[in-house]
């Protein structure tokens, strides 16, 4: 564009360059370069941007120094101007041989100077950058308009001008004779190879130039693409892509470059501070503060260590709100794994500066994206770039930590199996809110409605919300988990055998299949004892486990006080965290977000939940019911017994246990499990909730004491899960195996859960939601223990329904009359009696 620019056009805008730009040149003394005044000079600047060359006209004339403006003649050849580009902009597709096109001017001059020429030149770079560094920004627009390794457009550079007019960094360098560039005592090479040892030592000499202003070159747009469509594993899939398209190898090599680009980050400086600004003003401006713990865990993962950060996945906050606690503490933020639904415009390119990656949701019939997918995946990783992905999938809906997916988990572990020279880390991370920007559309969701697709219209209708409060966020690093020391554990000797293709290796022997389903199993295990226990959760868990949701102050602070003492007696594991706030200090909180009201009463304030805020709070008890899981279920046996001997509530525990664990990702083995029930069970007498005869039996206070209410309130909370899983295997196991289709037991769930609700009141409105039992079976199919079969129907083992024997110790008589009566109506199976 520069050779069409006329004269009087050049004119003017070197003239308003000159009222705005203000630059700082170095050196400070023009003759310490050495410039040679006999020999030509020629400046080479890095690409060709228009105002980098106005500058450049300004600056060496201001300097004294050979004018870049006027025209060189050097023996034969001839320029108007004295200045050579090294690279031009090219279009984003092009090859890496297109990127590197040599200028014409330099062609010109080393053909001449392999001729032997008769006069050498002097080739200066010069080094012009628009805002420097990024990390020395203070503003949003500085720090997304500063220098990147990546040339911006035209709309880009008028921008950088008006930002960083006044901070213009040029840099004139010691002059490269042309002819000095190769031996002195060698032959000078042919004109190819001499053009590309000069080149290469132009460009190695900008790069260490900028790296020092800006930092390495960190995106794998400009440099790692090339390198993903030259690997063997992507070679044969474009080759099988052109022989089953009927089409050239080009246009497949071609689709694939476009699907690289597609998914690729293009990780910038720029963008990371500009978040980084920007996100500042959105946590002050959303949150009461924003509290980490055990970060310190990261210190003690050795340099060289592959880190793949697993948080799980409650809000589109998350993955911003990690990047910028990682960055905040001196560590490399990682790339994440996107969804492509949030590949934007505007959002997306922002997203992806920030070092996002976009994956599509399924690679169904697209066998070409898969190929190059995977092998992106297995470049960032084996190069050592921090990665984060969600390994539930999707945000939870519900507050309970999803059923992970195999799908890019999968992908980790067959690449590590593939390469593992460099050691890879998982670091689990729970997030915990007190109030989620996407509340009311989980609601929704909930409700049945279709989820809404992600826009940039929603987007900025989401921004309406920035006034909102929504109190503290609590962001824990779990217990690391060594991926070299897991496999090892599952298939010993692994290292020595051949990786297994899982396109070719029969499901019986694909052992990494195996292998990530229970690393899987083992990261939401991790993700749940990292849970941070807030204010809005212990609300959840006891003003929702009353019949209207509505509780004597002093009965409320009172199991707020039981609840805290299980939590910190027994604690869940070494890297929960408890709340240290009173119980007073809580209720004011709820009453400040807006969950909890109090109602004035003669006898006695009452504290209730504020209309319609009952879902939301179920979200929150949700989040952390496996921390109190095992204790309420204690309570609910004997709240509805009131006298168990030790062997008989062992055995129902145990029984009960197993069926909750699987959805739970409950930490405790069965081995384990006896010494923990003994735990509670001293809390529990400590507390006054449960007494112990001279027999050794265990029984709750008398009803009429207020520790039975504490009691049965504590159970309360875990009850409508059990109840959900009893009905289901109600079903199956009056249906048997193979006899049932989901979608057919889906509906005979949520019939029968409704019937229940209009018979009988629950302390959760949600109880019979079809979405929930949705979710059950999704989890008993995730997890093996339910098999859909090709016919559609569902299959099990006769061992899974034993729980349901112990169902007259957990569901009040009323209501397993109620389903007595339904099964003689043909609905259901009847329960022991």
């Amino acid at each position: 564009m520069l050779r069409f620019l006329d004269l009087s056009a050049s004119i003017v805008m070197r003239r308003m360059l000159r009222l705005w730009v203000r630059a700082d040149v170095f050196p400070d003394d023009p003759a310490s370069l050495g410039i040679d005044p006999e020999k030509p000079v020629c400046y080479v600047l890095q690409d060709g941007r228009l105002a980098n060359l106005l500058t450049l006209f300004d600056e060496s004339r201001r300097a004294g120094l050979p004018l870049a403006e006027s025209a060189l003649t050097v023996g034969a050849v001839r320029a108007p101007r004295s200045v050579i580009f090294l690279t031009r902009r090219q279009r984003l597709t092009a090859s890496a041989r297109e990127r590197y096109e040599h200028s014409p001017l330099l062609v010109r001059l080393v053909e001449q100077a392999c001729a032997g020429g008769p006069v050498d030149v002097q080739l200066v770079p010069v080094t012009i950058l628009w805002g420097r560094s990024p990390k020395h920004q203070d503003s949003i627009l500085g720090a997304l308009f500063a220098e990147t390794w990546r040339v911006p457009g035209i709309l880009g550079q008028i921008l950088a001008v008006l930002v960083h007019g006044r901070n213009v960094l040029v840099r004139f360098n010691t002059p490269v004779s042309l002819t000095g560039v190769f031996s002195e005592n060698a032959p000078m090479p042919d004109a190819p190879r001499a053009l590309r040892k000069l080149s290469r030592v132009l460009r190695v000499h900008f790069r260490r130039q900028r790296e020092m202003a800006i930092g390495p070159d960190l995106s794998h747009r400009n440099t790692q693409v090339d390198a993903l469509l030259a690997a063997p594993t992507v070679r044969a899939a474009i080759s099988a892509e052109a022989a089953t398209r009927k089409q050239s190898p080009a246009a497949a090599e071609a689709r694939a470059r476009r699907f690289a680009l597609e998914i690729a980050s293009d990780y910038t400086y720029g963008a990371v501070r500009a978040l980084e600004l920007f996100l500042t003003w959105l946590w002050n401006r959303l949150y009461d503060g924003v509290e980490v713990h055990h970060i310190d865990r990261l210190a003690s993962i050795a340099p060289g260590q592959s880190v793949i950060y697993t948080p799980c996945h409650r809000s589109h906050v998350d993955y911003l709100l990690l990047s910028f606690i990682l960055y905040r503490n001196g560590l490399t933020p990682p790339h994440i794994a996107a969804g492509a639904n949030l590949n934007l415009p505007l959002v997306g390119p922002l997203l992806r500066r920030g070092g996002a990656f976009f994956m599509r949701r399924t690679f169904k019939g697209e066998p070409l994206y898969a190929a190059v997918f995977h092998e992106y995946l297995h470049l960032i990783i084996t190069r050592g770039f921090p990665i984060e992905y969600f390994i539930e999938g999707g945000r939870s809906r519900s507050g309970r930590l999803l059923a992970p997916k195999a799908g890019i988990l999968g992908m980790t572990v067959r690449s590590f199996v593939r390469e593992h020279q460099r050691p890879l880390i998982f670091v689990p991370v729970y997030i915990g809110y007190e109030k989620v920007v996407e509340g009311s559309t989980y609601l929704r969701e909930l409700e049945g409605r279709p989820k809404q697709r992600e826009s940039l219209w929603g987007v900025l209708r989401t921004a309406r919300r920035l006034k909102r409060e929504f109190g503290t966020v609590h962001v824990n690093f779990g217990e690391p988990l060594p991926l070299a020391a897991f496999l090892d554990g599952i298939r010993p000797g692994w290292t020595a055998e051949p990786a297994p293709p899982a396109s070719e290796t029969p499901p019986a022997e694909d052992w990494p299949r195996a292998a990530t389903l229970a690393a899987a199993g083992e990261l939401a295990q991790r993700i749940n004892e990292a849970a941070v226990i807030n204010p809005i959760n212990l609300i959840a868990l006891t003003l929702l486990a009353t019949p209207k949701h509505a509780a004597d102050e002093q009965a409320l602070l009172r199991q707020i006080a039981h609840c805290q003492a299980l939590l910190a007696e027994v604690p869940y594991s070494a890297s929960s965290i408890t709340c240290a706030q009173s119980p007073a200090e809580i209720v004011a909180t709820a009453q400040r977000m807006g969950y909890v009201e109090q109602v004035a009463h003669p006898l006695g304030d009452l504290l209730r939940v504020v209309e319609q805020q009952a879902p939301q709070l179920a979200y929150f008890r949700n989040n952390v019911l496996h921390l109190i899981a095992l204790p309420a279920l204690m309570a609910c046996l004997l709240s509805h017994n009131r006298r168990l001997g030790e062997t008989h509530l062992r055995e129902a525990l145990a029984a009960i246990y197993s069926l909750m664990r699987s959805e739970l990702y409950l930490r405790w083995s069965a081995d384990e499990l006896p010494a923990v029930v003994d735990a509670y069970v001293a809390v529990l007498l400590a507390r006054g909730l449960l007494e112990r005869t001279p027999t050794g039996d265990l029984v709750a206070p008398e009803t009429n004491r207020a520790e039975f209410a504490d009691l049965r309130r504590l159970g309360e909370n875990i009850r409508p899960t059990l109840e959900r899983h009893f009905l289901i295997l109600a079903l199956l196991e009056r249906a048997g195996s193979g006899c049932l289709t989901r979608r057919g037991l889906e509906e005979d769930c949520h019939l029968l859960a409704q019937r229940l609700t209009l018979l009988y009141e629950f302390n959760t409105a949600e109880f019979s939601e079809r979405s929930l039992f949705t979710a059950v079976l999704g989890h008993l199919l995730e997890t093996g223990l339910l098999h859909e079969g090709e016919d559609g129907l569902l299959h099990f083992e006769p061992h899974m329904t034993t729980p349901l024997r112990w169902a007259e110790l957990v569901l009040p008589a009323d209501v397993r009359q109620a389903v007595r009566r339904m099964a003689g109506e043909g609905v259901v199976a009847p329960l022991a009696p």
